[in-house]
């Protein structure tokens, strides 16, 4: 009875993690259901300290954290090396090795450290692989509210950290409150339990953090609307640009964008597979290259063009500003340290 009791904790404390998997990649692109990365760990938590058993307990964020990375990146990685295609995987282990000594720290300090501890590894972990090279700031909790600009102004005092920290404190200060609920209700094993008081203060501590934070953003934010401002538009086709009607596309797309006011419109990273600025009759770029410069004139905006050249060095990886008036305002090159799309500039070098 015991062990049939073990096996379905495993499966319903797998089941919380992978529901905490969804929810978070829910809140990203292209879901964008924003609100979820707020709640989006409590199932995965209250899993990892009270639904799976202690010796398994990292399982849980193993398999939440894992596996939101995993539908974050979906077939991103499909083309390339092996070490990105099995990156969830990694990610997964190495946040199960960390995960399964959590439950019992906070068993020994009376969850004391449960919401501190809890944001500040997953924001310094961040922090540090925003240094990784291979991993960088992708599927960053901040990243979830890129589209709500009325909450996310006091990032220009804290920081994208201080967003993300603030999204971690209210994940975690939930967690506390769930935890608390369990205890009242089941205590599956022998234990502390989390005192409802110290996850009451939690949850007005934070909860008094978040009014703070969202009325200042609101402030802000209005009287912004007031300031001198650059609008800007990105251009983000779902698609490759190989042929003219890709071509045709981007530039539908670009008159559109003028026409909602922008006055810097940026294509994305690759989007040429010409430079702009060179003359190549053979090919037809620079018939191109004029279309380009009519189509900034049209708009009367100014165009930030990547493109990418194979060149006889390798690959590089650019963008060009071309102002209304025709004019190219130089080259910003690539310098990325892994190895793709443009490691090092050819022609700008490392900065």
């Amino acid at each position: 009875m015991n062990e049939e009791l073990t096996v379905r904790r495993i499966g319903l404390g797998l089941m919380l993690a992978v529901l905490s998997a969804a929810l978070f990649t829910l809140a990203f692109p292209p879901y964008d259901l924003w609100p979820l990365i707020f709640v989006g760990l409590v199932p995965m938590v209250v899993a990892q300290h009270r639904v799976m058993p202690p010796r398994l307990s990292g399982l849980a964020a193993g398999v939440g954290i894992g596996g939101f990375f995993w539908g974050y990146f979906g077939g991103m990685f499909a083309g390339s090396v092996w070490y990105m295609r099995w990156l969830p995987l990694f990610i997964g282990v190495v946040a199960a090795l960390i995960g399964g000594r959590d439950r019992a720290f906070h068993e020994r300090t009376a969850y004391r450290w449960f919401v501190l501890q809890g944001a500040a590894v997953w924001v310094g972990i961040e922090m540090v692989r925003g240094f990784v090279p291979v991993m960088g700031t992708w599927g960053f909790a901040a990243y979830a509210l890129y589209e709500q600009p009325w909450l996310i102004q006091p990032v220009s005092i804290f920081g994208v950290y201080g967003l993300s920290l603030l999204v971690l404190l209210v994940n975690y200060a939930l967690a506390l409150g769930a935890l608390a609920l369990f205890d009242r209700r089941w205590r599956p094993q022998p234990g502390p339990l989390v005192d409802v008081r110290h996850a009451r203060r939690w949850l007005l501590i934070i909860g008094a953090t978040l009014i703070v934070w969202t009325t200042y953003s609101l402030v802000t934010f209005h009287v912004l609307r007031f300031a001198p401002s650059v609008r800007v538009a990105a251009i983000q086709p779902a698609f490759k640009i190989q042929t003219e009607a890709g071509r045709q596309k981007m530039y539908t797309l670009t008159h559109q964008a003028a026409e909602q006011g922008a006055q810097l419109i940026v294509w994305h990273e690759g989007a040429l597979p010409f430079d702009p600025q060179a003359e190549h009759t053979a090919d037809g770029s620079s018939a191109l290259t004029t279309s380009l410069q009519a189509l900034a004139a049209e708009t009367g905006a100014h165009l930030v063009i990547g493109y990418a050249v194979q060149a006889e060095q390798g690959l590089r990886n650019e963008v060009t500003v071309l102002t209304p008036e025709g004019e190219f305002l130089g080259v910003y090159g690539k310098d990325h340290p892994v190895a793709w799309g443009g490691e090092t500039s050819l022609t700008r070098g490392t900065y």
